[in-house]
């Protein structure tokens, strides 16, 4: 099959390459769509992902496909269905595991990050990881059923209560799908702040009441329940703690680099009284996700901007650190 490989820093390559045997309580997917995520663009330029890389591996954890082969086991899937893949496994033993935590795992293993993913023509997956979705599901939306169900695992810590005021910092793909969870949640309005024309278009789109731009506004001070950071530098995430008021939350849903720092008034925290929460992963909300897109609840297809073959990988990881792009899929015949 043909697999985009990574190899270390800056070093992918489409190349062919074999598959294992399949194993028990394990399915073969024709891989159709694989969204390039912000975590894809750390690995590439050797930052850390959400588990440790050990190359050569096959990146790639948004993903969907086709059922193509069922291993010995499996009982709840059949060649030609359709499927959303989990890329996260856990190893069920751990302390963090056994008091609820799983994303916190210890031994945590991720299809795409610690383990062969989408960014191929197939791959072996976990039974326990697949979803099915409806024929009338579109793979490429269906491929974003893993960001969708970190950004619902992102709004269950933010804790939005109807008729709070929220604020998103930045309008990229998770920013422009944390708004529309936001308003799902009962918000009474939703701003957004993005310095790209074309997103702030599509944030007032896909119901932001507002969209500002950051390089020539200001966001304000002291007014909102809720701020969600989606921006992943420190001036968003500055930007994020001067706009909630007292009494605030504010959740740091980014992935930013490993380095940043952020400097922090402790007696601000203290005199607003905040509420600063991080969010790691998707935790228990993979189904949930899947029920949104099933039932047409959240709107991903125009978020989609670019697609390529899996040949352009280059050209597609460029195209995904680009203001002119939301999100880039890599998509299979």
């Amino acid at each position: 099959m043909k697999a985009a490989v990574y190899y270390g820093p800056e070093d992918i390559r489409v190349e062919e390459t074999g598959l294992r045997d399949l194993g028990k309580n394990e399915l073969l997917i024709k891989v159709k769509a694989c969204g390039i995520c912000g975590t894809d663009i750390h690995i590439y330029r050797g930052e850390k992902g959400s588990t440790p890389v050990t190359p050569p591996v096959i990146l790639g954890h948004e993903f969907s496909g086709e059922v193509v082969e069922v291993g010995e086991g499996v009982e709840h899937f059949f060649p030609g269905d359709r499927v959303a893949v989990d890329p996260n496994i856990y190893c069920g033993e751990c302390s963090y595991c056994q008091s609820g935590k799983k994303q916190l795992c210890r031994r945590l293993n991720a299809l795409g990050v610690s383990r062969n993913g989408g960014f191929a023509e197939y791959c072996i997956v976990p039974a326990a990881n697949a979803v099915k979705m409806p024929e009338t599901v579109p793979y490429e939306a269906a491929a974003l059923t893993e960001p969708l169900s970190c950004c619902l695992h992102g709004i269950d810590r933010a804790g939005i209560s109807p008729g709070q005021k929220v604020a998103v910092i930045g309008g990229g793909a998770i920013g422009l799908i944390m708004t529309q969870l936001a308003l799902l949640s009962g918000a009474s309005s939703v701003m957004v702040s993005e310095p790209v024309k074309k997103r702030r278009e599509l944030a007032l789109q896909l119901g932001a009441d507002r969209a500002a731009d950051p390089v020539h506004e200001t966001v304000e001070a002291d007014q909102f329940d809720v701020v969600i950071e989606c921006a992943g530098n420190r001036k968003a995430m500055e930007t994020a703690l001067k706009a909630a008021k007292r009494g605030g939350t504010v959740l740091f849903f980014s992935v930013p680099s490993p380095d940043e720092v952020l400097p922090v008034r402790p007696f601000d925290i203290y005199e607003k009284e905040l509420t600063i929460k991080g969010s790691f992963i998707n935790p228990s909300t993979f189904l949930r996700a899947a029920d949104l897109i099933a039932h047409r609840r959240i709107k991903l297809e125009p978020i989609i901007t670019h697609a390529y073959p899996v040949e352009d990988i280059k050209t597609a990881l460029a195209m995904q650190s680009s203001p002119d792009a939301v999100k880039v899929l890599i998509r299979f015949d």
